[in-house]
């Protein structure tokens, strides 16, 4: 089996010779979460990965704070997507944009450069790659760092929105019941099941299946694993591409993954729910349920 967009996942051995290309650009969006006890209010504090960007990074790379910058301001949620319009001024800042390929890359999983993917892909950017393994695989293959701060100048940007990627909690409480619709949990199974109370009030979304991100990954690389082991993941929930798979999780970061890894197995019918648990379980109003 192939990718079906391969130009979206770049291996290490690619970019490291093609570092001095003009049309590239590197982009960092390392973001720790530190997780509270039962705090529903805040499950987790967020710590910017730029202190660890500074002792060093895949050179030419220019760090990208998913929460400061590219983040709603005043949300009540830790990653709640700006209006878009919003969102493309931000891109521009940093340097995102034509003509540039853009490369991005974690040390902590790829589910912060999905999530970024995805941010792009929702503002119609699409000349952008995942580093398979970030810089986890970066490390593991000896390659050379740097520490220089790297700042570029703004992008040209043409903004072709796709409102339709992100949703809010009124699509998901209409899809709840919907038999064409999936439910898509990629939080761990101790979250989903109700064992975890990290959000509050234990448990999913009724009628969602889970499939934690961290499925989809080599445990030891970081890597995605090979295509045909993910497609079974998600074959064996028996989820079909005729149906909407709506992806959640805790804030939109890890469902971002699987988003990905579906849209590379051929589903087109795809969306994140910008919030997710972060929203749904602290809203005594939605329904709720548990093993």
């Amino acid at each position: 089996m192939k990718w079906k967009y391969p130009e979206s996942v770049s291996e290490c051995e690619w970019l490291v010779n093609n570092l001095d290309r003009d049309d590239i650009r590197i982009y960092d969006c390392t973001t720790y979460l530190h997780y509270a006890d039962e705090n529903p209010l805040k499950p987790y504090d967020v710590e910017s990965g730029l202190k660890d960007y500074k002792v060093d990074h895949i050179p030419g790379a220019i760090f990208l704070d998913i929460q400061s910058q590219l983040s709603k301001k005043n949300s009540p949620y830790r990653f709640t997507l700006p209006k878009l319009d919003k969102l493309v001024d931000k891109f521009q800042e940093v340097g995102v944009g034509n003509p540039y390929h853009i490369i991005l890359y974690s040390r902590n999983g790829m589910q912060w450069s999905a999530r970024v993917w995805w941010m792009l892909r929702a503002v119609g950017f699409d000349n952008v790659s995942i580093l398979n393994g970030g810089f986890i695989e970066w490390l593991r293959l000896g390659l050379a760092t740097e520490s220089k701060i790297n700042i570029v100048n703004p992008a040209n940007f043409i903004f072709k929105p796709r409102p339709h990627i992100f949703v809010q909690k009124e699509k998901v409480i209409k899809s709840m019941n919907n038999k064409n619709v999936v439910l898509l949990n990629s939080l761990t199974e101790d979250i989903y099941s109700g064992k975890n109370p990290r959000y509050g009030r234990r448990g999913r979304i009724p009628n969602s299946i889970n499939i934690p991100f961290n499925y989809l990954l080599d445990q030891v690389t970081g890597k995605f694993k090979p295509l045909e082991e993910i497609k079974l993941i998600f074959e064996r929930k028996e989820i079909k591409k005729d149906q909407l798979i709506l992806n959640y999780c805790g804030g939109g970061i890890a469902a971002s993954l699987n988003g990905f890894a579906l849209l590379q197995l051929g589903f087109e019918d795809l969306q994140i729910y910008d919030n997710s648990m972060s929203e749904w379980a602290t809203d005594k109003t939605l329904p709720i349920e548990t093993d």
